[in-house]
């Protein structure tokens, strides 16, 4: 386990290295003065001089690059020109919302998916396949906004159960707290896992129907297992390899769903910062969050290999 922990460690080390280059030059490559925009057209030359002085934007490219991968490092994100405030204390602002959202949505995506997935594969070629399948199809065809506007309609309008948008904050000295937090986030993370439960719920009982075919799930069930227990502690378990490779590429999907999701419930959270940002052409918060989203999305992978290990010690082995 520690060779293969080491392994991985360096891929992921180097991946993000990696992504650093391409975060940084992609946005260095975009057209256009951001001094420029953030002043506005009918700025002086000398204002716009200035500015571009202080945001570092007179220095080469290389050197930009040097002291922002140093500042990833030490925690020092710069300064953002929009809200002339330290980048880093904006990004954590906005973690605090998205962070929880990308979760409530990742557990629903998985309790829904995997009782989904092998409630159609018990009952394979029957009713109840058909059904479930039926609405995964359709699951899997909605866009994320369009959802989200029909939640807002039927649970804050036609039955106004929870808010319709805005986010009250977790404490009481913001207005709000844990429970009217926690209801603020409920439509946002239905309208992010129900379409991405569809897909891994199709994957989950591909999976298992596999599985069910083979010899110990056959030798469990002549011990005297009954049904229920052979389908959820035998073969599932050894179904679960392309269920949680899905469930890592959905990560990037569920962290990219929250820029679209966060606008439409007009919620304070990191993908409204990136919108807002790259609006004001604010690249500095643009390229600090861009790349914070890329490293959760390795950190998840990281953790889905290290899953892998833990589920199929054959995984350690051909490593080695």
């Amino acid at each position: 386990m520690g060779l293969f922990l080491l392994q991985r460690s360096l891929t992921l080390l180097t991946t993000l290295l990696g992504a650093s280059l391409v975060v940084f030059w992609a946005l260095e490559v975009l057209p256009g003065n951001a001094a420029q925009m953030l002043m506005g057209p009918d700025a002086a030359p000398e204002a716009v001089a200035a500015l571009a002085t202080q945001l570092g934007l007179d220095q080469p490219a290389a050197q930009r690059y040097g002291h922002w991968l140093r500042g990833l490092l030490t925690g020092d994100l710069g300064q953002s020109a929009a809200y002339s405030t330290p980048v880093r204390a904006l990004v954590l602002e906005r973690l605090a919302l998205t962070v929880p959202l990308a979760l409530m949505a990742m557990a629903l995506t998985t309790v829904l998916a995997l009782t989904t997935g092998v409630f159609a594969a018990s009952r394979h070629r029957r009713l109840g396949d058909i059904g479930a399948m039926g609405l995964a199809q359709i699951g899997m065809a909605l866009p994320n906004f369009w959802l989200a506007l029909l939640l807002i309609l039927l649970f804050s309008v036609k039955w106004p159960w929870f808010p319709a948008g805005g986010f009250p904050g977790w404490t009481e000295d913001s207005g709000g707290g844990p429970w009217q937090a926690l209801q603020a986030l409920v439509l946002p993370a239905l309208a992010l896992a129900l379409v991405q439960a569809a897909i891994l719920a199709r994957i989950t009982r591909s999976a298992v129907l596999d599985v069910l075919g083979e010899d110990f799930v056959r030798t469990a069930r002549a011990k005297g297992l009954s049904r229920r227990a052979a389908l959820w502690g035998h073969a599932l378990r050894n179904a679960m390899i392309p269920v949680v490779t899905v469930m890592g590429l959905q990560s990037a999907h569920l962290l990219a769903g929250t820029i679209v999701v966060e606008n439409v419930f007009y919620l304070p959270g990191l993908g409204r910062l990136m919108f807002q940002s790259i609006a004001n052409r604010d690249l500095v918060v643009v390229r600090n969050c861009v790349m914070l989203l890329v490293a959760l999305v390795m950190v998840v992978n990281f953790a889905i290999d290290l899953l892998y290990a833990a589920i199929d010690p054959r995984v350690q082995a051909r490593a080695a």
